[in-house]
């Protein structure tokens, strides 16, 4: 595929800015995605000199109503290409669901649901328009169960984890190239883990988490690989195994119980 380019939200740190490295490193020019502008310039200038890519940064607020739709046009203002979609933004919020502010839940709802959906809509289009492309949406090991104390990001990943692979069949059925993936990590060593932005902070042993770096090559790999679900890490992969013999009541009330035991 001639001028590969990929364009990544929520690339300012973490994942993201693994999923910057693995990308340039496979030859893709970039599109850095994030409201923070010093750190994307700085992963922009590090990308482009290590790896003889280009970077084209956009700062975009997510949250905000049409940003998705404005990301869009302004990709297409700048004549950008994009065949690999990686939609990583997304926002957490631990507590109990009442205490939490209900607008910094809308919000979390408009990034990892709203502006998701409307990406993936605009660029599957678009990609289905050219030769194919790919797109690798961030879901999470908590789409797969409801998680008390963290219930509404769950809920948004679970929807990211349904739609993603009801989509990646119709993209399939409909023989449009387009290759569409959910990457599922668990507990991963990024800012996300410990963060007094997002209310509580969930204490979790390092021997527990992933290397975001591990993580984001993960995702890379299966979504060129053409693989509709990923789940990283073997002890990630034996808890979706076990959310299928138990009951969905019995393993909320384990999780509730051990997030609220080890929430500050």
């Amino acid at each position: 595929m001639p001028n590969k380019t990929a364009l990544v939200t929520g690339a300012s740190e973490g994942i993201g800015a693994e999923f910057i490295q693995i990308l340039a490193a496979r030859g893709y020019d970039l599109i850095l995605v994030a409201r923070s502008e010093d750190k994307l310039n700085r992963l922009a200038a590090k990308a482009e000199t290590e790896f003889n890519i280009k970077c084209t940064v956009i700062v975009a607020d997510l949250s905000q109503s049409k940003a998705a739709h404005n990301l869009f046009q302004r990709v297409h203002e700048l004549s950008l290409d994009v065949n690999f979609l990686v939609n990583n933004a997304g926002l957490l919020k631990n507590g109990f669901f009442t205490e939490l502010s209900l607008e910094e839940q809308e919000k979390m709802i408009a990034v990892n649901v709203i502006a998701l959906t409307s990406l993936t809509h605009l660029f599957a289009n678009y990609m289905a328009s050219k030769d194919g492309g790919y797109i690798l949406n961030v879901a999470s090991l908590a789409g797969w169960m409801a998680i008390p104390n963290q219930n509404v990001y769950a809920a948004t990943k679970a929807y990211v984890l349904a739609f993603t692979q009801a989509l990646a069949n119709e993209m399939t059925a409909a023989n449009t190239g387009v290759k569409v993936t959910a990457l599922c990590p668990g507990y991963t060593a990024t800012k996300m883990m410990d963060n007094p932005d997002q209310g509580a902070t969930l204490r979790i042993p390092s021997s527990m988490m992933m290397s975001a770096r591990d993580v984001a090559e993960i995702g890379i790999k299966a979504c060129l690989a053409g693989k509709e679900i990923v789940v990283p890490g073997i002890a990630n992969k034996l808890t979706t195994i076990i959310t299928h013999f138990f009951s969905r009541s019995l393993i909320t009330k384990i999780f509730g119980s051990f997030y609220r035991k080890n929430m500050d």
